[in-house]
């Protein structure tokens, strides 16, 4: 790839440093990227580094964290400006930075859930981590060690981000099977849904679950349209497989991919590797089968 894949902030769950690893199950070029669950759009903008998509839809059902990525994109320098005051009023605030973390929480959860508040927080919390509670207030605590990323160091992943994807984006916050009923042939569709508590379910990291049965009914949709996609999905660690595997007959290939040591197994003194899981669909699956240079990824269809 060329170079590191810019980001704009920690982001718990992104795949900027799987990005190379998923991009080689990609074709070389095809019309359109399409992620419904972008999260911070880590593999949009991979493959606009690599120019291997013409344009992209970019869809999160978070909307303070699409509209981080919208300003980013297409107004870079409002983003940077707004979020530059916001982070400095921490070092004149009466209570401290931690207090100062606090007092922007409450904003947001009283009603001003905007990109650069929405930013700060993710900038300032634990891990990067979105948190919700039972009544959809962000939860997650500050990181009380540091005082989030400095502006300076952010501006320049923002400005890169806002060259590669400017006038090439539809973005929009709609549930992922509008986004995937907009797929066509010569799309690929990328999805990396919530951290496998894949359920119907709400999981207090994201503001609803998905359904395991109807997500897997959306990509029997894909086949028959014969749209390609890739889905980050289960994986293990330590021997230990989490989540569940999609079903075979959705006929994909099941790929895993080396994502590091392990940082809560690292705490507990042991040294595990985790692997997420990949599944290429049959389509996709048949076009990279062609390219002797990812022949070396493949390990079979499940």
């Amino acid at each position: 790839m060329n170079g590191k894949v810019p980001h704009i902030v920690q982001y718990q769950g992104s795949k900027r440093l799987l990005a190379p690893q998923i991009l080689a199950f990609m074709p070389d070029r095809f019309n359109r990227l399409v992620e419904p669950f972008a999260g911070m759009a880590a593999v949009s903008v991979a493959v606009a580094q690599e120019y291997k998509a013409k344009s992209y839809i970019v869809n999160d059902i978070n909307e303070p964290i699409l509209q981080i990525l919208q300003m980013a994109v297409e107004k870079p320098d409002t983003l940077i400006e707004q979020y530059t005051a916001t982070w400095n009023e921490q070092f004149g605030f009466s209570d401290g930075h931690v207090e100062h973390f606090f007092h922007i929480r409450e904003k947001f959860n009283a009603g001003e859930r905007n990109a650069v508040n929405m930013l700060y927080l993710l900038a300032r919390c634990v891990k990067g981590a979105v948190r919700y509670g039972k009544n959809g207030n962000f939860n997650q605590s500050p990181d009380k060690r540091r005082h989030g990323t400095n502006p300076n160091n952010m501006a320049d992943n923002v400005c890169s981000i806002s060259h590669l994807l400017k006038n090439k984006v539809v973005f929009s916050v709609l549930d992922y099977r509008e986004i995937i009923a907009q797929a066509q042939p010569g799309d690929l569709v990328y999805m990396d849904p919530p951290y496998q508590g894949v359920s119907d379910t709400r999981d207090n990291r994201y503001l609803s679950g998905v359904n395991f049965q109807e997500f897997s009914d959306a990509l029997l949709v894909l086949n028959k349209k014969g749209v390609d996609y890739l889905v980050s999905y289960d994986g293990e660690c330590g021997g230990k497989a989490y989540g569940e595997e999609l079903p075979r007959e959705l006929r994909c290939a099941k790929m895993m991919l080396n994502a590091g040591i392990s940082t809560q197994a690292t705490l507990l003194g042991k040294r595990h590797v985790t692997y997420e899981a990949l599944y290429v669909s049959e389509s996709l699956n048949e076009k990279i089968k062609d390219a002797p240079t990812q022949m070396t990824f493949w390990e079979g269809a499940v």
